[in-house]
């Protein structure tokens, strides 16, 4: 069984993933570097908090939702649809079918193991965030750090499955960056990654409530920094893994169609 083959080179594909990542570690670092937006907008919003509180937020407020979504950002993030594009393209993908586990599961694992790597630079941003705003910058229930924990995860793993999606449409098309580069802009605006969603005008903020990009990163901020009551973070949890299953079926479907037609043509 596929499964039962996967279990069994689990040790191999994580020792493989890390060694890549430490190959590559030059390349991490400038992705890295190019999401320090989460900076540059705190830079921005406590210096105008400083005359006036934003909402329920003043200066020490933006400072700890800011470094917070720097930390998560560094955990949750992924690049595989960029990658599934190239070596869609160059034909290289025709080596990973050779493997005994499916390619998304490498991919995942690739994801996966690079998390070490990222935490050198999100642990260090986690003492900053308790030295600039202290303890009382983050939640102190541990049933709220637990569905943290749980938000985490849902935000790592709905991440990947919408590059996975979006990659897996390379199949169909010449390249499916472009539409990954619109799925992410969206996701700066509407995610809490640029502004805190409760900062949107009160219209928009049930939209933002059903859309997935909220649920890459925007959740698990918010739980970290307090915002939400337990009953208010379970129902936000409950739709951020709704979203992670329709988009493990958007993959499997996207995938499965897609390998038909690269090794129909010869890929």
């Amino acid at each position: 069984m596929s499964v039962q083959r996967t279990i069994t080179a689990l040790p191999t594909l994580l020792r493989v993933g890390l060694a890549e990542a430490v190959a590559y570690r030059a390349e991490m670092l400038v992705w890295i570097l190019a999401t320090t937006m989460p900076l540059v907008m705190m830079a921005l919003f406590t210096a105008v908090a400083r005359d006036a509180p934003i909402g329920r937020f003043g200066e020490q407020q933006f400072v700890a939702y800011f470094l917070c979504t720097f930390i998560v950002r560094q955990v949750v993030g992924s690049w595989a649809s960029w990658q599934m594009n190239m070596e869609i393209k160059d034909g290289t993908l025709a080596l990973r079918l050779l493997r005994p586990v499916s390619p998304l599961v490498n991919y995942a694992i690739e994801n996966l193991v690079s998390i070490p790597i990222r935490s050198l630079v999100a642990v260090p941003m986690g003492i900053v965030l308790l030295i600039a705003v202290g303890a009382g910058g983050v939640t102190h229930q541990p049933v709220l750090w637990l569905l943290w924990l749980l938000a985490m995860i849902g935000s790592w793993a709905l991440t990947l499955l919408v590059n996975l999606a979006i990659g897996s449409l390379a199949f169909f098309f010449e390249s499916s960056v472009k539409l990954m580069d619109i799925w992410t802009a969206a996701f700066f605006v509407l995610s809490g990654y640029l502004l805190p969603v409760e900062l949107f005008p009160a219209r928009m903020r049930p939209a933002l409530d059903w859309l997935p990009f909220r649920y890459q990163i925007g959740l698990p901020v918010e739980i970290m920094v307090g915002a939400h009551t337990v009953e208010a973070a379970l129902g936000l949890l409950a739709r951020q893994w709704s979203w992670v299953l329709v988009f493990v079926l958007l993959t499997e479907r996207a995938w499965s169609l897609g390998v038909k037609r690269f090794a129909a043509y010869g890929g």
